[in-house]
């Protein structure tokens, strides 16, 4: 090797190692999003396997009448629960391949991301852990409503590394704003767990049934009052807010869009005694989606709030961004 070819040799690796950071980043970041958008089509097909009344339709775990694939018993409700064990079992590999690729290159991605890799692989693994226990437990409630619980924890932690590795141009405007959303998602996450737990216990049946409402419907009609009111207070704020980045003006009428459907097709529902189980489904998924979009927001927004201009008080020392010490 020549000495007068080994300055170009070095640049160019130089080159290719800088280069291939943003690569790896975007590639985990793509990864993601395939992630999340199969989280969400998972647990759409969760809820119709529970309208269904196929959540038993394969009667072991994790396998379905002791074969991969059930062709003799093959019908719609173990094709419903059968697609659901497979669907969960491709977001499980995505999920340890998401993990694997993090660490690898851990070099090139934030120091964070590889933990956070870690975590969203840790909440799969809980999630396979209580699917299985639905089918052994014979559908019991309570680990009815944890198993969506923990995917709309993993759902959560996807959208947070995805909005978290996508560029973004703060304008840092945001102010309060990702507070209010967060108390938002918080709100409809907690609704969507009552919508579980009244459709894990037959609530709506039973109270139906009886031309009354009973305590577990009850809570979840009067529910729908807070997340409500903090995603219209979100929505007006940043009506208010001037100069807001247009990807947070999108995110926030989304959500009340989202919101105003999510109410219309709750009351559709429910006037139609949930006889009609698409929009049961459809009820249940406006609901997840509705929160995916305003952890999106609230993620993107505190983004945008690390990046606004700190007020300085007098007689605080200026300190230069370089090496730390005090300007004149």
């Amino acid at each position: 090797m020549s000495f007068v070819s080994l300055p170009n040799r070095l640049t160019d690796s130089r080159f290719s190692h800088t280069d291939a950071r943003p690569a790896a980043r975007d590639r985990i970041r793509q990864l993601v999003w395939k992630l999340a958008i199969a989280t969400l089509l998972l647990m759409a097909v969760g809820s119709a396997t529970r309208v269904m009344n196929a959540g038993l339709a394969c009667p072991d775990w994790p396998l379905c009448y002791g074969q991969l694939v059930p062709r003799q018993q093959m019908n719609l409700q173990v094709f419903l629960e059968w697609f659901h064990r497979l669907d969960a079992a491709l977001i499980g590999l995505l999920s340890l391949w998401l993990a694997a690729q993090a660490w690898w290159c851990r070099r090139d991605v934030p120091r964070w991301l590889p933990w956070a890799a870690t975590g969203a692989l840790l909440l799969i693994v809980v999630q396979g852990g209580l699917g299985g226990l639905t089918v052994t437990e014979l559908l019991r409630f309570d680990i009815v409503t944890a198993h969506l619980g923990t995917a709309m924890a993993f759902l959560i932690t996807l959208l947070t590394i995805g909005m978290c590795l996508m560029p973004y141009d703060s304008v840092g405007t945001a102010g309060s704003l990702p507070i209010w959303g967060s108390i938002a998602a918080g709100l409809v996450y907690g609704q969507c767990l009552l919508g579980a737990l009244v459709g894990s216990r037959w609530a709506a049946h039973q109270c139906l049934g009886m031309a009354q409402l009973c305590q577990v419907m009850n809570s979840h009609l009067l529910g729908v009052v807070p997340p409500t009111l903090a995603t219209l207070l979100l929505v007006l704020q940043v009506w208010r807010t001037p100069a807001l980045h247009p990807r947070l003006r999108t995110l926030a009428n989304g959500a009340g869009v989202l919101l105003a459907f999510q109410i219309l097709l709750g009351v559709v529902t429910f006037r139609l005694r949930l006889q009609v189980e698409p929009l049961t489904v459809t009820h249940h998924t406006l609901g997840v989606t509705l929160l995916a979009v305003l952890v999106c927001f609230s993620v993107l927004g505190f983004r945008d709030r690390a990046t606004a201009p700190r007020p300085i008080h007098h007689g605080t020392a200026v300190r230069s961004p370089i090496d730390g010490l005090p300007m004149a």
